[in-house]
């Protein structure tokens, strides 16, 4: 097995650059990344199960993928990707709502696997004459490709390769690494424990308008690795409107995004009322139970160098967080620039800042001593949760980028009690082809 995934790490350059010497029927890249992450140590005056802990600590993460697709027919295509992960975030991935690498998941074991991350066929229907050029890159062809069209996606995706876009802070690969500056903190978006989820993704594109919808499967369990495959008891349904424009003569976009999701949750204020001292909320899961909320993401390009960003969250909060991360209420902002100014155009450096918070019922429930499946201290004084987050991505060539990135962290997990603040150094090393 060890032989396997090693082989798979060191065949990726070969697989990619194989790219030049295919038709356009066929497309192939690969990305390898590796974070490592150092926290030094901070006083906190007690330690929960689920807590970041206290100690100086270094974490290293690993993923590398395969991104094959071929052309089926008009319009038609498959997109396989094979991908290995291992490596833990700080503290096992606890204790932090806005996790500081996007790299990492809420696994058992840092031993790496290899898994199925995307396997699904995609229909487009152009919906005009008029057609733009677009580069070979992950899961795309490159190709003249309508301006208009309308787009069905079918299989095993990842949500936030459709919806919640952002130019300048979406892939932790790349940009910011935290959870909740890759997209909107309260977006409870469907995915297993890896980030994957089954569903059907419907879109319609335009020059100015953009209009999706996703039906999918939510986990089995709260961040659980299997899907539910019954759909008549447990879904999520996404829908995001977006609209391109110009201020002058700098691009920019604003998407409002909607989700509703119904599972097998279990609800804070009756956990709290069953066992006011030792809440569980998997002692009051039941079916009919739902999540639903709202996000606005806005990207303004500024100047030829810098671009800004703007999100916004909310969700009800009522019932346990079944997917993504505990945050209910969110709100981020930052910047990104080019280094056109100083030489190194493929060079990027960025700031941004993220606060976060928890509704009324979920601040009881970790008062009382309850857990969700990355939060619990045993106590809870409640605070917004704040972490601002600078790195700068030197590019080493085309293909290899080596960044360097320092986060400030307070009140993590919401607790004034345990307020820090952390310091978190980051260092990480990326390769697309």
């Amino acid at each position: 097995m060890l032989f396997k995934k090693t082989l798979f790490l060191l065949l990726l350059p070969v697989f990619a650059n194989a790219q030049d010497s295919l038709s356009e029927r066929f497309s192939i890249h690969g990305q390898a990344t590796v974070i490592n992450q150092y926290k030094p140590e901070f006083t906190a005056p007690y330690t929960g199960s689920n807590s970041l802990t206290t100690g100086e600590e270094s974490q290293t993460s690993i993923t590398s993928t395969l991104f094959l697709g071929a052309k089926l027919w008009k319009g038609a295509s498959i997109f396989i990707n094979p991908e290995i992960a291992g490596g833990s975030g700080l503290s096992s991935t606890l204790g932090i709502a806005a996790a500081p690498n996007g790299e990492t998941f809420r696994v058992g074991s840092p031993k790496p696997q290899i898994y199925m991350a995307r396997f699904f066929l995609q229909q487009t229907f152009a919906l005009g004459e008029e057609k733009e050029y677009v580069q070979s890159t992950f899961n795309t062809f490159a190709a003249s490709v309508p301006k208009k069209y309308f787009r069905v996606s079918l299989g095993k995706i990842c949500m936030t390769d459709f919806f919640d876009n952002n130019t300048y802070s979406h892939d932790p690969r790349e940009h910011f690494m935290s959870w909740a500056l890759m997209t909107n903190g309260a977006w409870d978006y469907p995915a297993n424990t890896r980030g994957y989820t089954i569903g059907t993704v419907l879109e319609y594109v335009s020059e100015k308008h953009e209009i999706r919808y996703a039906a999918s499967m939510v986990p089995l369990l709260a961040n659980g690795p299997d899907l539910n495959t019954d759909i008549s008891k447990a879904s999520s349904h996404t829908l995001e409107y977006t609209y391109n424009y110009k201020l002058g003569n700098r691009v920019g976009a604003i998407r409002l995004l909607s989700f509703f999701t119904t599972a097998n949750m279990g609800n804070y204020n009756q956990s709290v009322a069953l066992n006011p001292f030792a809440p569980s909320i998997e002692n009051t899961r039941e079916y009919g139970r739902s999540k639903y909320g709202f996000g606005i993401n806005i990207e303004q390009e500024i100047n030829d160098y810098i671009g800004g960003f703007f999100r916004a969250s909310w969700n009800d909060g009522n019932n346990e967080t079944w997917a993504f991360t505990e945050i209910d209420r969110s709100a981020s902002l930052g910047l990104e620039a080019n280094g056109k100014k100083w030489k190194r155009e493929n060079d990027h450096i960025g700031i941004a800042y993220v606060i976060c918070g928890i509704s009324t019922p979920h601040q009881n429930y970790l008062k009382a001593g309850g857990h969700g499946f990355m939060l619990g201290d045993g106590n809870l004084i409640y605070a917004p949760e704040h972490l601002g987050e600078f790195f700068y991505s030197f590019a080493m060539s085309e293909q290899i980028f080596l960044s360097g990135a320092y986060q400030l962290l307070i009140n993590p997990g919401y607790n004034a009690d345990r307020s820090g603040p952390i310091n978190i150094f980051s260092l990480r090393l990326h390769m697309a082809m």
